[in-house]
């Protein structure tokens, strides 16, 4: 049988493997951007010793690979009694780790905000919660949005790794099908151009949110 004809008969196992990775991708990427903007508040009212453990877990994420945390939560925890199937370890450690690195984005992007609609906003009787919902969080989005967009990506990449944890997600469907077959070329092309497709699906989303909030005119700093 032709090479190709081979990947057309598996292509329920590449389709099946999209899936979880559109399926653990999209839901790491919104929880991930809730935790990040969460921390992001909570990190507004300069509270010294919260201030100090958001910096902290976001300063451990940066420093250990994302690998070592899916072993450590679906190897590790069962020696403290917690057992996670492999699909929810794989979730929850793209969701941790990329939560941080989009909270470093959205503070990054804060420190460059200008303190003078902040300042307008108070004298106006606005609420803390009021003026970073409509004030601050537009606009450090809109000011962050190709860095966030480039996360993402890495979201979406990382999700490969999640092969070695047993999670049957678009390289795990490749790699399943050139070890039966042995067409590692033919099987791996195929997961690029899934991943490939994606990324530019994402690249398009960020453009077009870009345009937007553009013509809103939330690029304040």
């Amino acid at each position: 049988m032709n090479q190709w004809a081979i990947i057309w008969a598996e292509h329920d196992n590449f389709i099946a493997g999209l899936l979880a990775t559109l399926e653990l991708f999209i839901i790491a990427a919104v929880c991930g951007l809730l935790i990040g903007t969460l921390l992001c508040y909570f990190t507004e009212y300069q509270k010294r010793v919260l201030n100090n453990v958001i910096v902290g877990f976001v300063n451990l994420m940066r420093a250990i690979p994302f690998l070592i945390l899916a072993y450590l939560l679906y190897y590790g925890l069962p020696e403290l009694g917690i057992s996670l199937d492999a699909w929810t370890a794989g979730l929850v450690a793209l969701i941790i780790y990329h939560g941080a690195y989009f909270f470093e984005i959205l503070r990054s992007q804060r420190r460059v905000f200008s303190n003078g609609y902040i300042e307008a906003a108070v004298v106006q009787g606005f609420s803390r919660y009021t003026i970073f919902r409509r004030i601050v969080l537009p606009n450090i989005f809109s000011s962050a949005l190709p860095l966030l967009g480039n996360q993402l990506i890495i979201c979406l990449k990382d999700t490969a790794f999640l092969s070695i944890i047993t999670v049957q997600e678009i390289t795990a469907a490749a790699n399943s099908v050139q070890a039966t077959y042995f067409i590692p070329f033919n099987a791996f092309i195929v997961a690029i151009a899934l991943y490939w497709a994606i990324s530019i699906v994402l690249e398009l989303l960020v453009k077009r949110l870009s345009v937007y909030s553009a013509k809103r005119g939330m690029s304040h700093v």
